[in-house]
């Protein structure tokens, strides 16, 4: 079986500490996956490598089949890996859609043909249509969330990552930004979610991986994983 991503036997060390410990995942096309476990257990580290980031010391990372542990983070993005960041950066000083150019002008969707989405499409898909002429400086938390999401969407990925976008927000924030990944999953955007909220992480995924100490220690559906022992004891604290 062919996979959309597939982790072989990665490694990651940084001087004598293991950061991911000959970790193997893997994602179908369409898939929505959780990635959770306790700070410190690899899932940034895991993205990192995934993203290009940083690179893997050994293993290797495949992308629709083809070996991309050495390639350059744009050229994964030109493949369709787009990541989402858990504090959001946008240049304040500028309107929304214009921090949404920036990936059109300088990224992928410019050499593409088949260009999916124009800047207003992608700001609609996010509610931020109204915002469009609003200086980013002046979003609220879960509007700068939203902006965040819809310049890793604007490279037009296969894969979406998406790292803590709901930290810090309340429980209607949290479902408005689970509305929009669903959305995006409908329209062909398999995604991967890192996450602390455990009821978004439930109600979204498909199919979680837990992560202990840069190891995978548990995978499955989402039932199967909150009953799992080793998971609670690891990642509940019980």
């Amino acid at each position: 079986m062919e996979f959309l991503l597939e982790a072989v036997s990665v490694t990651k060390r940084f001087g004598g500490f293991t950061a991911l410990d000959e970790l193997d995942i893997s994602i179908s096309d369409g898939e929505r996956l959780g990635l959770i476990g306790p700070n410190g257990s690899g899932k940034t580290t895991f993205i990192n490598c995934v993203s290009g980031a940083l690179k893997n010391d050994s293993g290797a990372i495949k992308f629709q089949g083809g070996e991309i542990s050495k390639l350059a983070a744009h050229k994964r993005i030109r493949l369709g890996i787009a990541r989402s960041f858990q504090i959001p950066k946008p240049f304040k000083s500028m309107t929304v859609r214009e921090n949404l150019l920036i990936p059109y002008e300088f990224g992928v969707q410019a050499l593409k043909s088949n260009a999916a989405k124009t800047p207003d499409e992608v700001l609609s898909l996010m509610g931020l249509n109204g915002k469009s002429d609003e200086n980013a400086g002046n979003l609220t938390q879960v509007e700068l969330r939203k902006l965040e999401l819809a310049r890793a969407v604007a490279a037009d990925p296969k894969l979406l990552i998406s790292d803590e976008a709901m930290a810090g927000l309340s429980g209607a924030e949290v479902d408005d930004i689970l509305e929009i990944l669903f959305l995006l999953n409908e329209r062909g955007i398999t995604i991967i979610m890192i996450e602390h909220i455990m009821r978004a992480v439930m109600e979204f995924s498909d199919r979680i991986v837990v992560l202990d100490a840069g190891k995978k220690i548990a995978d499955g559906k989402p039932k199967a994983i909150a009953q799992n022992v080793r998971v609670q004891q690891a990642y509940l604290g019980v």
